[in-house]
């Protein structure tokens, strides 16, 4: 655990015995630590230049409302020619939070020690008292109407141990959630797509984000959960700009090499290439894939996929109404064919699940699992620090 405040090194010092001190050790034995031990790096006020070095190798960053992080300071950015800034201006939280930089925004050192212990709670292993709240209340958070968003958080809360979720990287990839949490006091990691976030479509962000949260739960031999509600990868010319075609492999080429329990959960949702991504590549790759009665799947969404296979057929149609008609019963024929129960009774998927036996399905699938072997050493050689 660091607590990084400070301004970096000082250029100006004389009473030194080297010249440039590139041979100081310190960075590389910090970095060394990636993947051996959890790294918490805790932050109030100014960190700049080596400091904000150090805090960027970390698995996660607290971070208090006054900081402001950057890797050169003032007296850096003056030095180089580019301006004279006041350190306020430099790296404030509401640009780190939204960048992904910090991982858990607090409004104090006291809040921010708290979240540090919470979040290395988790890889202290399984507690023996927890709480949950009444499963009966899954149910009802999807709505009837398929075409109406939801909060996936009133899902993760009710899901989880009471008390027990620390959601990382909240303002940043808000199409993705990552987060700790607990399942009958055994510590999981959460995936879950967003519906209120481009209707949890992945953009390069949210694949940045899962990608890296399923390396540090790998590295640390953390189950996962995931919560699948996606049309797929996002598209268009725009998300083209951002390097998509790379960012959301990643999701793959982590999700298919990681070797601790999955567990996936189709809330609605299951489309294309986002929903294999988020399932380390397949349906059949999770120890368990499941979905509750809400589940549809797709190679697409239903409704592009009427419109593109059947462009000729419904331009033919004069009437505007009969058009509509014919289109609206394409799309029902479709959601029958992708129902969630008729893609488990072709053995896609494992299950289709009363949402009140989710808590069952994961904690049965970790009881089950054989534990991870005793380590020496690193299990992967670090830990992303995007």
């Amino acid at each position: 655990m660091f607590f990084t405040e400070g301004g970096g090194g000082r250029p100006g010092d004389t009473d030194m015995m080297g010249v440039s001190g590139l041979d100081c050790l310190a960075f590389m034995y910090f970095a060394e630590l990636s993947g051996l031990v959890p790294i918490v790096g805790v932050n109030a006020g100014y960190c700049f230049a080596g400091n904000a070095a150090i805090l960027g190798c970390c698995d996660v960053v607290i971070a208090t409302a006054d900081s402001n992080i950057g890797m050169g300071g003032p007296a850096m950015i003056e030095g180089g020619g580019l301006g004279v800034f006041d350190p306020h201006d430099i790296g404030p939280m509401p640009v780190q939070q939204a960048n992904g930089v910090v991982d858990i925004a607090v409004p104090d050192e006291a809040s921010a020690v708290a979240a540090a212990k919470q979040y290395l709670g988790y890889f202290q292993g399984a507690v023996p008292d927890w709480q949950f709240a009444d499963q009966r209340e899954l149910r009802h958070v999807i709505p009837e109407d398929r075409k109406r968003s939801y909060d996936v958080h009133q899902v993760i809360q009710r899901l989880f141990d009471t008390g027990s979720v620390l959601e990382l990287r909240r303002d940043f990839g808000l199409g993705i959630v990552t987060a700790m949490a607990r399942v009958e006091g055994r510590p999981v990691g959460v995936v879950a797509n967003n519906p209120g976030h481009l209707a949890g479509a992945i953009d390069s962000d949210g694949a940045d984000k899962a990608a890296r949260f399923l390396q540090l739960c790998d590295a640390f031999d953390i189950p996962v959960v995931t919560l699948v509600d996606t049309p797929g990868m996002m598209v268009g010319p725009e998300v083209e700009k951002t390097a998509l075609v790379r960012h959301c492999s990643r999701l793959f080429v982590t999700g298919a090499n990681i070797t601790v329990p999955v567990v996936a959960i189709v809330l609605r949702k299951s489309y294309g290439l986002g929903a294999q991504a988020m399932m380390g590549g397949s349906t059949k790759a999770p120890h368990a894939c499941v979905a509750w009665p809400t589940g549809e799947f797709g190679g697409m969404g239903l409704e592009g996929a009427v419109r593109l296979g059947y462009r000729n057929e419904l331009a033919a149609i004069a009437d505007p109404d009969e058009r509509d008609r014919t289109f609206q019963q394409m799309v029902d024929r479709m959601y029958e064919v992708g129902k969630a129960v008729n893609v488990a009774s072709h053995f896609e998927i494992d299950d289709v699940i009363d949402p009140a036996d989710s808590r069952r399905w994961i904690s049965a699938v970790l009881e089950a699992a054989p534990p991870p072997p005793a380590r020496q050493g690193k299990k992967r050689p670090n830990i992303d620090t995007w």
